[in-house]
């Protein structure tokens, strides 16, 4: 399990963003949707201080038990962990002074019942922000996948992968998912950062690329021609030398009314 803190050095940037969008009010309340092994949910607590509750929501127990765990070792007695679900949460309605997810949009099995549930359970006058990487994420890596599957003559594959690079958020889709479960005044706010790597090999063969992408980019193309395909990608990824991944991503602040 202690692997899995090696997920902080790509959650970190968005984590920064999101708490930069936080309302910091000793005593609130505050809930970390997909909490994880508690990032940056322990983060948030010690920065509102001793008075306030912090409660973290996630459905692997496994994460669960770190993040307890840290909170013990680091002294945080106000957080607590809850294991459920973002889109059927066990947790009363209007209780959440501040409702948190970071980057958990992508990985909810219904969005809009997610942030249906996280409408409900913030309180009037409540603040929900959420982190996201955004459509065009790593485009310099997709650009040179798509033209190996282009030049492999491999034109399902290419569509497969059209689709996958489509399924991100962008703004006007995380904005539209705010309102339309009823939150206000709305406020986005958009930047990226770089993953730089020494070429194709460093990057495929990264323990956290492994983890979070290869397998879905994998995926994308017959089962056969996986390791054709991938080495050819790597082969192209090597010439062009180091290689740098732009990563844009949104924070995204709604309001639930009085």
């Amino acid at each position: 399990m202690n692997h899995y803190d090696e997920l902080p050095l790509w959650s970190a940037p968005f984590g920064a963003a999101l708490l930069e969008r936080v309302r910091m009010h000793p005593g609130a309340r505050v809930l970390d949707v997909g909490c994880g092994t508690g990032f940056p949910l322990l983060e948030l607590a010690q920065r509102l201080g001793p008075d306030c509750r912090a409660v973290g929501l996630d459905p692997w127990g496994v994460a669960l038990t770190r993040a307890q765990t840290k909170a013990r070792r680091w002294g945080v007695g106000q957080a607590a962990f809850v294991r459920g679900c973002a889109e059927d949460m066990p947790l009363p309605a209007g209780v959440f002074d501040v409702v948190v997810s970071n980057l958990g949009v992508n990985n909810f099995a219904d969005p809009a019942a997610a942030a249906a549930e996280c409408y409900r359970v913030t309180a009037p006058r409540g603040q929900f922000v959420l982190s996201s990487n955004l459509r065009g994420h790593m485009a310099e890596f997709y650009a040179v996948f798509a033209a190996c599957l282009r030049d492999l003559g491999l034109s399902e594959a290419l569509g497969a992968l059209e689709a996958h690079v489509a399924h991100r958020a962008t703004p006007d889709r995380l904005r539209t998912l705010l309102e339309g479960v009823g939150y206000r005044e709305i406020g986005v706010t958009e930047g990226s950062f770089t993953m730089r790597f020494s070429g194709g090999r460093a990057l495929l063969r990264h323990y956290f690329i492994q983890l979070g992408f290869l397998d879905a980019w994998k995926a994308v193309v017959p089962t056969m021609h996986t390791a054709r395909v991938f080495a050819e990608v790597e082969r192209r990824l090597e010439q062009m030398g180091e290689l740098t991944l732009t990563i844009p991503w949104a924070v995204v602040e709604g309001v639930k009314a009085a």
